[in-house]
């Protein structure tokens, strides 16, 4: 019998993927990730309030927010815009965040990755869009690579609430 040796996955196989089909315009779905007003009104988990301390959409530019559900505890996050290719691609880094917009562990787990590399890709087709969201951690231990990829399950979970808010605010608005 042969010894048989498998070479670690590749980064993109250890990715976090989700994908989801919109009705409504690729123009109309970019606007709901790059509006402060709009992202307010579908963003995060269902049943949070999203509340943004600061939004700058450019490159090296930061979103800095605060999701709470009733009157509990603040969880803040932050990203950090690398790319914004209108309507196609938002390209950003996600993190926690303390209140002052520093990097800060998962209020989860000791070993959650401290930064995420996110592409936010769409594509139209028929009027309907196609949202593809692929993350991936960076500059991680492998510790830190193993707890995001167990936590996919989980993530897919919490997208798939954010995801079905985000149709909810585009059939508003649409």
């Amino acid at each position: 019998m042969e010894n048989q040796t498998h070479a670690p996955a590749t980064a993109e196989e250890q990715d976090f993927v989700i994908t989801r089909v919109f009705d409504a315009p690729r123009e109309q779905v970019f606007k709901a990730w790059t509006q402060e007003d709009s992202l307010k009104q579908w963003y995060g988990p269902k049943g949070y309030t999203l509340g943004i301390s600061e939004f700058n959409l450019q490159p090296g530019g930061a979103l800095h927010y605060s999701i709470q559900m009733g009157s509990g505890p603040k969880m803040w996050g932050k990203f950090v815009y690398r790319e914004i290719n209108s309507p196609e691609q938002l390209v950003y880094v996600n993190s926690f965040a303390d209140e002052d917009g520093n990097i800060t562990r998962a209020p989860f787990s000791a070993t959650w990755p401290l930064e995420m590399l996110n592409f936010l890709t769409l594509t139209e087709q028929d009027g309907q869009t196609t949202l593809t969201l692929r993350g991936r951690p960076l500059n991680a231990t492998q510790e830190e690579r193993q707890t995001y990829a167990q936590g996919h399950t989980s993530m897919h979970q919490a997208f798939s609430g954010t995801m079905d808010q985000l149709a909810a605010y585009l059939a508003k608005v649409n």
